[in-house]
């Protein structure tokens, strides 16, 4: 009913080894520093021997329902992330800064959900521009580029033919109340609708 206690001047070395004598496993415990030397690390819930982290050469995996960085240079990633989800603390902005002047974030659906303890979203890329997210979205950059935009057409009602204009060359940027972006052929007053082609079979 005591604990075991194992002191030493320099460190305390704990070795694992086969049936044929081979070193398998090692834990040191020096005065700066605790290594472990194995083909899997594992760290388990003493509740119900959940996984909360392992480490083997394939991999990393961290078990916790939430990884905190509590640095104050937030966390640095080399190479690309993947995560279904972020998040930033109840009532703190959430904030993706690029040290570079290129940031990349692709998806198959990008939402940001209404928050009232989330009043904005800011994303910045090394003086490039912001997005800057406040029931509104600005766009602030010397040039903005949209590329392949679908052309949509415009009409008086959804049944009517469809106008065109020869030699287009001016065009309105519209969003279909799915939040699609079309182009449409500009004109005295705005041509966006609800009802174009665009906004109807997307």
């Amino acid at each position: 009913d005591s604990p075991l206690v194992l002191q030493s001047d320099r460190n305390v070395t704990v070795n694992a080894r086969n049936h044929m004598g081979q070193l398998t496993g090692q834990l040191t415990v020096g005065a700066d520093s605790v290594e472990a030397q194995c083909k899997r690390f594992e760290v388990s819930s003493s509740e119900d021997g959940r996984v909360l982290f392992s480490a083997d050469e394939e991999e990393i995996v961290i078990g916790a329902d939430r990884l905190k960085v509590t640095g104050t240079e937030g966390a640095v990633f080399e190479h690309s992330v993947e995560t279904p989800h972020i998040r930033a603390e109840p009532s703190q902005d959430l904030r993706i800064p690029g040290p570079f002047s290129f940031l990349l974030i692709q998806a198959n659906q990008f939402r940001i959900t209404e928050n009232p303890l989330l009043s904005f979203l800011t994303v910045k890329m090394a003086n490039d521009y912001i997005l800057y997210l406040e029931y509104r979205i600005f766009l602030n950059a010397d040039s903005i580029r949209l590329g392949n935009l679908p052309l949509g057409s415009f009409s008086s009602s959804p049944s009517s033919p469809t106008s065109s204009i020869p030699r287009q060359t001016i065009y309105e940027l519209c969003v279909c109340p799915n939040g699609k972006l079309y182009l449409s052929p500009a004109g005295a007053g705005s041509t966006c609708q609800s009802s174009s082609n665009i906004c109807l079979w997307s």
